[in-house]
C-alpha cells in the first residue's frame, strides 16, 4: 500500500494550524513583506538612495505600494491556499500567477503614492521581474522547508 506523502503532509500541517497558531499564513505574510523590503532596499541602493538600517522607514515607504498590491490581490489568487501552494512547483506557479495579477494594482499604487508620479515602462518591467523572482525564490524555499518539516 502506498501513501501520498504530500497529501499526508498537507493533512498533518492542516491539523497543526487548526489546533494552534496559524503559523503557515503568518510565516508567508512575514516572508512576503520581507521580500518587498529587500526589493526596495536593493532598488534604493542601486539608485544611490539611503538603504541601510537607518533608512528602514524610507525603505518601507518604497516597498509599500508593491506590498499593498500583493496583499490586496494574492489571497484571492490562491497564494495562501494550502491546497494550491503545497510543494515547490505549485508554490512557484501560484506565486507567479498571483504576482502577475497583483502587478497592475502595485503599479497604480506606486503611481498614486510616489511623490513624482513617475512609473516608466522600464521600471514597471523591473518591478514585474524582480518581485516575481524575490517572491518566487522565498516562497519556493518556504515550500521546501514545509516539506522537510512534514517528514
Amino acid at each position: 500500500m502506498t501513501t501520498d506523502t504530500s497529501q499526508d503532509a498537507v493533512q498533518a500541517s492542516t491539523m497543526q494550524s487548526r489546533a494552534g497558531f496559524p503559523w503557515r499564513t503568518t510565516a508567508l505574510v512575514v516572508g512576503d513583506a520581507a521580500s518587498f523590503l529587500l526589493f526596495a532596499a536593493i532598488g534604493r541602493r542601486t539608485h544611490a538612495e539611503s538603504s541601510g538600517i537607518a533608512a528602514i522607514g524610507q525603505i518601507a515607504q518604497t516597498a509599500l505600494p508593491f506590498a499593498l498590491g500583493w496583499f490586496a490581490v494574492s489571497p484571492f489568487a490562491g497564494a495562501f491556499r494550502r491546497l494550491k501552494t503545497t510543494g515547490v512547483v505549485p508554490m512557484w506557479r501560484r506565486t507567479q500567477l498571483a504576482w502577475i495579477i497583483a502587478w497592475p494594482l502595485a503599479l497604480a499604487l506606486r503611481w498614486a503614492l510616489a511623490p513624482d508620479h513617475n512609473v516608466p515602462v522600464s521600471f514597471a518591467a523591473v518591478i514585474l521581474v524582480a518581485n516575481a523572482l524575490f517572491l518566487g525564490v522565498w516562497r519556493a524555499a518556504f515550500a521546501l522547508v514545509e516539506r522537510w518539516r512534514a517528514r
